[in-house]
């Protein structure tokens, strides 16, 4: 028997052209399964219904590969399970067809470069960074003030005149922006006390990174490194996969794995996924665990996403 799989992404796109490419094929239309979620979306109920109702010797027939497996692991295991139970797996457009050896050879091959293809475009995203990096680029998003702003906004926040909304909104720049960059200090006052032997220097809140403790030695160094430190990085928990770890990196720590940068829709600000969580976004979804992050810290998801200067 013929079992026919359709899946669109979105309600509102249409599945006609899957569905009659299927009927053309002779799949009877009580037996096309039509699916509408995202490519990386884990829950899929109209496929899970198709894989219990296919038995040895029936056909699962779709449109494109790509309308099957979340990802080319899931591909590849969803077809060496149809292999063992005796199921066949025919792709129209990509002309495969696992009832025949040259079939099943080219299923192969498509899962070997489709994971090629995955592999690249990791090792050059690596490759980027590195050569970035050796041109002196630092790490992170570039700064969004000058350094002459920079020094403007925390004249205005020292003197305690403007409010850092005021001053963000001068700037054009969001509020979390101005934070980013801002020594949180309060302003030293001259005072007799102040500037007798017996008082001794105002201390200076630490310009050190957080995470490598590396200490900038110029102005324009230390403000790079504000903006950078002002980024929360994402990083999967080893020991627990339901929890975050939330590191600040300057450029010299800045991870050298993979990263993927969630942005408001707005603002473009946000954290950024690392390892594992940068890995999967790629794919197209955020784990469960960013998700939570996320809306504790009162980002909106859907449609768009919202930081929480923006909800």
């Amino acid at each position: 028997m013929l079992i026919g799989y359709v899946r669109v992404s979105t309600a509102d796109q249409n599945t006609d052209h899957q569905v009659d490419a299927l009927r053309k094929a002779g799949v009877d239309a009580k037996n096309i399964h039509i699916e509408r979620a995202g490519g990386a979306k884990a829950t899929r109920p109209q496929l899970d219904l198709v894989l219990q109702r296919v038995r040895e010797g029936d056909t699962l027939v779709i449109t494109r590969l790509d309308r099957l497996g979340r990802s080319v692991l899931h591909l590849i295991t969803l077809g060496a399970e149809l292999r063992e139970r005796g199921v066949g797996l025919k792709v129209l457009e990509q002309g495969i067809d696992t009832a025949t050896a040259e079939g099943r050879a080219m299923f192969g091959m498509l899962s070997v470069l489709a994971e090629l293809q995955r592999e690249l475009i990791v090792a050059n995203t690596r490759d980027g960074l590195a050569a970035a990096r050796a041109r002196g680029r630092k790490g992170g998003r570039p700064p969004k003030l000058s350094p002459d702003q920079i020094e403007l906004a925390q004249r205005l926040y020292d003197a305690k005149e403007h409010t850092v909304a005021q001053i963000a909104d001068m700037l054009k720049v969001p509020r979390t922006t101005v934070y980013g960059h801002l020594n949180k200090r309060p302003a030293a006052k001259v005072t007799k006390s102040a500037t007798s032997k017996s008082a001794g220097p105002v201390p200076r809140a630490s310009r050190a990174c957080s995470t490598c403790g590396n200490e900038p030695t110029t102005r324009a160094e230390a403000a790079s490194q504000r903006a950078d430190l002002a980024v929360d990085w994402l990083h999967p928990d080893p020991d627990d996969p339901e929890t975050l770890i939330v590191r600040n990196h300057c450029r010299h720590c800045e991870p050298g794995q993979l990263a993927f940068d969630i942005a408001c829709t707005i603002c473009g600000d946000g954290p950024i996924l690392a390892g594992a969580l940068a890995d999967q976004a790629m794919d197209g979804s955020l784990s469960e665990a960013v998700r939570r992050w996320l809306t504790t810290a009162g980002w909106v998801l859907t449609p768009h996403l919202l930081c929480p200067d923006h909800t």
